[in-house]
């Protein structure tokens, strides 16, 4: 018979699970919600090999395996990201 110490450390335990499971869908459905801003699902009609493929080319200049320095690319990107945050921000408002 369980005690009531393993009881409560079992739920603890059940309870961290279930938060980082939740945590790690909330990221997952973000990151999604930055491809449809981006406008990539309607550009690629949909096409999941083609998306891959084009994250993929992403992931090997940050690796630095292209002429352009991944520092700079990264803060390229970073600019031109919040210029379209802002933007949206300033069209709802």
């Amino acid at each position: 018979m369980q005690t009531r110490l393993e009881r409560a450390r079992t739920r603890d335990d059940t309870r961290q699970w279930v938060q980082d499971r939740r945590a790690r869908t909330r990221q997952l459905i973000e990151l999604g919600g930055l491809v449809q801003k981006a406008g990539l699902v309607e550009l690629l009609e949909d096409d999941r090999a083609t998306l891959l493929g084009a994250l993929l080319d992403v992931a090997d200049q940050l690796h630095g395996r292209e002429e352009e320095d991944p520092q700079h690319l990264k803060a390229r990107w970073q600019r031109r990201g919040r210029r379209t945050f802002e933007n949206d921000a300033a069209e709802i408002a």
